[in-house]
């Protein structure tokens, strides 16, 4: 269940994938992801996460730079990804001068990351006729915090 009407074709698929394989295209708030980490740490038996959206195609994260890099210091081995279709119209990059999604791509290939929140990703609501924020097409995941190595 989504809290927005968008149109279903996007999500292609929800679940658990090997982290390494993700292609991250921003660098992050070392103090937000530390934070973040910690948070998640401190739960002794399990916590539940937001999955990490990812272009179904690349898997470019488009959404959860912040938890893919918390639970890769935490020694995670899979992350919840929630992969959708990224060249879909029904996705935009940015408000004010949009990156091109080919260069977004791009980027995630290489190592040269862009500064944290260059892109503004959203989802076309076709209720409310606005664009949303990217994360409401996340699913909720438990992660086993038990398993924390680091």
């Amino acid at each position: 269940m989504y809290s927005i009407d968008f149109n279903q074709n996007l999500i292609k698929g929800v679940m658990l994938i090997d982290i390494d394989t993700l292609n991250p295209h921003e660098k992050i708030i070392e103090k937000k992801k530390t934070s973040l980490a910690k948070f998640i740490k401190s739960y002794e038996s399990y916590y539940i996460i937001s999955s990490i959206v990812c272009c179904h195609e690349s898997l470019l994260i488009i959404d959860g730079h912040h938890r893919y890099f918390a639970l890769m210091e935490l020694g995670f081995k899979k992350a919840p990804v929630t992969l959708i279709d990224y060249k879909s119209d029904s996705i935009r990059t940015g408000k004010k001068n949009p990156l091109e999604k080919k260069n977004i791509i791009d980027i995630g290939k290489s190592s040269a990351l862009l500064e944290p929140k260059s892109t503004e990703h959203a989802v076309y609501c076709n209720k409310s006729k606005n664009w949303e924020p990217i994360i409401l097409l996340s699913s909720m995941f438990k992660i086993e915090t038990k398993e924390i190595i680091k």
